[in-house]
């Protein structure tokens, strides 16, 4: 079967049948493409021995010490000062 068609029938083929299991999930392209999108680039980066670069695309969150000054709190306690005993 597959040894009779050539590549445009073949990809053809794959292409209504990829559409029509989309229709068929009620998966429009947009969120086809990206649920696609994310996990194609995974495995290439596994297949190509650089999955570390995910971390690259994704780093770890933290706060820069110009952010900690940006939100330092004001201070809880009383200054000591003078005060009037009477």
């Amino acid at each position: 079967m597959v040894i009779d068609k050539n590549i445009s029938e073949l990809e053809e083929n794959l292409g209504q049948q990829l559409l029509d299991l989309r229709l068929r999930q009620n998966i429009n392209q947009r969120e086809l493409a990206k649920r696609a999108t994310v996990s194609s680039l995974i495995k290439v980066l596994r297949t190509l021995g650089r999955a570390e670069w995910l971390t690259s695309l994704a780093p770890v969150v933290s706060i820069s010490p110009m952010q900690m000054l940006k939100n330092k709190h004001v201070r809880q306690r009383a200054s000591k000062g003078k005060s009037s005993h009477v």
